[in-house]
């Protein structure tokens, strides 16, 4: 076959240049090849500089010696871990190792980039320099060239299971990545992830089946997923945790209900957001360069086929515009939705959005880059079938202005939602396209979630996301109050309406009256809040998934508009349709790309080496 003698050092010789998980390449920008090191002078000592970071200003340290910057210091920061944290950290070895500041900003985390060479900078100057005087080796010449069993396109959430995946079963893989970090918007999610789990589940009391699971995300996406695709993901979500775990993911033992989960089988990592994951990807990734190969900052631009339509490869363009080929025997897209896509998304909003202009004026909550719906436009000139494009799915839990879901997190329980005027307005544990239809309703189309001290025991105690409430409150996106009184003056609402809200609340909780908004008292969590202080944050709804995309089997092969297989081609993860119907239940889209993600990578693998 074609692929026979694949010569495995045109798969490994851009190795030095491309890096591994971490990708480097294109980093190192202006260092002076084979030059003399200039002799920088610096008074030793740390130094500290205060930043503006994305999500909140921070102190940052640099440590000097007479001659040399030795360390970079940013553990204060409040950044995205997976995405600022990342970026930062990979950029301050890139700099102390080269002793150059002649770098490029990580595309996908630019803000966090820039404001760490401006503070870097600043603590220069206060230690007497004026300048890194580099001396890094001249950067050798970049591949046009690939072999590999496997490309993979999109080195997010799904582009990682399916590299690792393809690379448990003995296949080598290439990814293209348009954006220099990894983990995607993977890095950014809650990290909810729905499975049925009688071991954790048993322990708090919940009763639940795959039976149960399956009705509810197939009712749930009202009707309009394929069955057989929800069955995959209802089947075999909890062998993803287990094989998850054995990846060295760490989850909590306490099972949740992410928002819009319509049931109680959410299983969170113990690091914060999605890093749980993304945190073990790049450490699988780094520590198999010999399988895997990630290609930053080059977007694919071209599906290539042969002329009966087999798929045969993949066309990718650097940084520097230089073009790149990728030869391989499976290639799978993984390339996320198109919810940044403003353009995008409007010209196809005929859906269940159709009476909302989802125009800039609605966020999002996903890495911008990561979410233009890239591999839906690559694999449709493949021949690919583009579904349920209109449905498009908004989050009640987005940040007025960015659309980042930040702040009070609206998973859970023990937490309501009132107006601007203190008024309840839904049940709360409704579906994610019921809650924001009712938001819409509202006055300025927005919400406040109360929460108190049932949430926030500790103020001081970090979350799931990383940050404490007294973090939060820094932030000033979070007001307080030690009694409703107070949380009703800061807010501006009527602290009548507001108790109100609480006591029928609380009343349902025990058991006393039915709520008129449907709310039951029937979460193992669910308790009455009676005690300050009491917290609340502003939100809107977002744009958070794009249910449509990429016609895909059960083998997660993609399909062209007659049902028959694009051969050698497969998809995975949101840029794929079928699976939610038209309304994805919360926690459904990371077993989705877990466990989607590994059904694509092992299929693609075995397609590829049964060809050898």
């Amino acid at each position: 076959m074609a692929n026979q003698n694949m010569d495995r050092r045109a798969f490994m010789r851009g190795a030095a240049a491309t890096g591994l998980a971490v990708g480097l390449a294109g980093m190192v920008g202006c260092a002076k090849p084979g030059g003399d090191k200039a002799s920088a002078v610096f008074t030793p000592g740390t130094y500290t500089a205060e930043v503006v970071g994305h999500n909140a200003p921070f102190k940052m340290q640099a440590t000097f010696s007479n001659h040399a910057l030795t360390d970079i210091n940013v553990s204060e920061s409040m950044e995205s871990p997976g995405v600022g944290v990342y970026a930062m950290e990979k950029l301050s070895r890139e700099i102390i190792k080269n002793q150059s500041m002649e770098v490029d900003a990580i595309s996908g985390a630019t803000l966090s980039s820039s404001m760490l060479l401006q503070g870097l900078k600043d603590c220069i100057k206060q230690a007497g320099g004026t300048s890194l005087e580099g001396s890094a080796p001249a950067a050798e010449p970049l591949d046009s060239e690939y072999e590999a069993d496997v490309c993979i396109i999109g080195g997010g959430g799904a582009g990682c299971v399916a590299a690792i995946r393809a690379a448990q079963a003995k296949a080598r893989v290439v990814i293209l990545e348009k954006c220099g970090i990894t983990g995607g918007s993977t890095n950014v999610s809650d990290g909810a992830l729905n499975a049925v789990d009688p071991y954790r589940q048993g322990k708090q009391g919940i009763e639940d089946s795959i039976d149960k699971f399956y009705t509810t995300t197939l009712e749930g996406g009202h009707n309009i997923g394929d069955p057989a695709l929800v069955h995959y993901l209802t089947d075999h979500a909890m062998e993803s945790v287990e094989w998850l775990e054995e990846l060295g993911v760490a989850f909590k033992m306490k099972i949740g209900s992410a928002t819009g989960s319509l049931g109680e089988r959410s299983h969170y990592t113990v690091a914060p957001l999605g890093s749980g994951y993304t945190n073990a990807f790049r450490s699988y990734i780094a520590k198999n360069p010999d399988s895997i190969r990630i290609l930053n900052d080059t977007p694919a631009s071209e599906i290539v086929t042969d002329s009966d339509g087999s798929v045969i490869g993949v066309k990718g363009t650097r940084a520097d515009g230089s073009e790149v080929m990728v030869k391989a025997q499976s290639v799978v897209v993984t390339t996320g939705g198109f919810g940044a896509n403003v353009e995008y998304r409007q010209a196809v909003n005929t859906g269940v959005w159709s009476e909302v202009v989802l125009d800039k004026s609605i966020g999002c909550s996903n890495i911008k880059p990561c979410a233009q719906g890239d591999g839906l436009k690559l694999a449709e000139a493949a021949g690919a079938q583009l579904i349920g494009l209109s449905d498009i799915q908004l989050h009640p839990c987005g940040s007025p202005g960015s659309g980042l879901m930040e702040e009070i997190g609206t998973n859970g329980r023990n937490r309501i939602f009132v107006n601007e005027s203190g008024d309840r307005f839904v049940e709360e544990g409704a579906a994610r396209d019921t809650l924001c239809k009712a938001i819409f309703k509202q006055p300025n189309s927005t919400y406040w979630i109360v929460v108190n001290k049932v949430r926030y025991p500790e103020p001081s105690k970090r979350g799931s996301s990383g940050k404490s409430m007294e973090d939060l409150l820094t932030l000033g996106k979070v007001v307080s109050g030690e009694t409703l009184d107070e949380l009703a003056t800061t807010t501006g609402m009527d602290a009548a309406k507001l108790k109100a809200s609480i006591e029928t609340y609380n009343a349902v909780v025990a058991g006393e009256q039915q709520d008129p908004f449907g709310f039951k008292a029937n979460n193992s969590s669910d308790v009455q809040l009676t005690e300050g202080p009491w917290y609340a944050s502003k939100k809107v709804p977002t744009v958070h998934h794009t249910m449509g995309g990429i016609r895909v089997n059960e083998k997660s092969e993609v399909l062209n508009s007659s049902g028959s297989v694009i051969k050698n081609l497969y998809a995975a993860g949101e840029c794929t349709g079928g699976v939610h119907g038209s309304n994805r239940l919360g926690g459904n889209a990371i077993a989705d790309v877990m466990t989607l993600g590994r059904n694509a990578g092992l299929n693609a693998a075995t397609n590829a080496l049964a060809k050898k």
